[in-house]
């Protein structure tokens, strides 16, 4: 059974650039979310998360999905349960709201819409706020197909809003159930 869950606020707001153009963009105006500018000040930001120097800002979209949970036993622990990551889905936007790609996994994947796309590694989290999964730094793999997604070199997920993982019992009796939470984050795309 599926259930939708509404982690700390409501929608889902996921800056992944996939604009053909590659342009920076300014994201939609949501309720959750009103940033005042297009350009990140990495200097602002958590150390942890900031881009490495020399790196330039490519684009900035908007997205709205869900992050996967599943009821699991515990690595270290089998006869514990928890709510473990699945994978995410959403829908990304640019600053009129026109659907410009998707970020989904397993494996974590960001895709334009003109079929580029690409994974990453996790670098770094920051903390952001209650209720809200943490800021990330990713560290881009090379681009499959040439696109708006060629030539990103690191991604960062600001902004965040809901995602964290239900509240709901955990254990033996549900194991193997999913649950879809609600989120909401800015990713943001570099190069050189």
């Amino acid at each position: 059974m599926r259930t939708l869950e509404i982690g700390g606020a409501a929608a889902s707001l996921l800056l992944a650039s996939a604009c053909g153009s590659m342009m920076p963009m300014t994201p939609a105006m949501t309720p959750a979310v009103t940033p005042s500018t297009a350009s990140i000040d990495n200097a602002s930001l958590p150390e942890a998360v900031r881009v490495p120097s020399g790196e330039m800002q490519k684009a900035w979209t908007v997205g709205k999905g869900e992050i996967t949970y599943e009821c699991r036993a515990k690595k270290e622990m089998v006869d514990q349960y928890e709510w473990a990551f699945a994978g995410p889905a959403a829908t990304l936007h640019d600053a009129s709201g026109k659907a410009v790609g998707k970020y989904y996994g397993p494996p974590t994947t960001w895709e334009a819409m003109d079929g580029s796309k690409v994974g990453g590694k996790q670098v770094a989290v920051a903390p952001h706020q209650a209720g809200a999964i943490p800021l990330q730094l990713v560290k881009a793999e090379p681009a499959v197909g040439s696109g708006a997604m060629q030539g990103v070199t690191y991604i960062q997920r600001l902004k965040t809003v809901g995602g964290v993982a239900p509240s709901a019992l955990c254990a033996v009796a549900n194991q193997g159930e999913k649950k879809q939470v609600a989120y909401q984050a800015d990713y943001v795309f570099y190069g050189r």
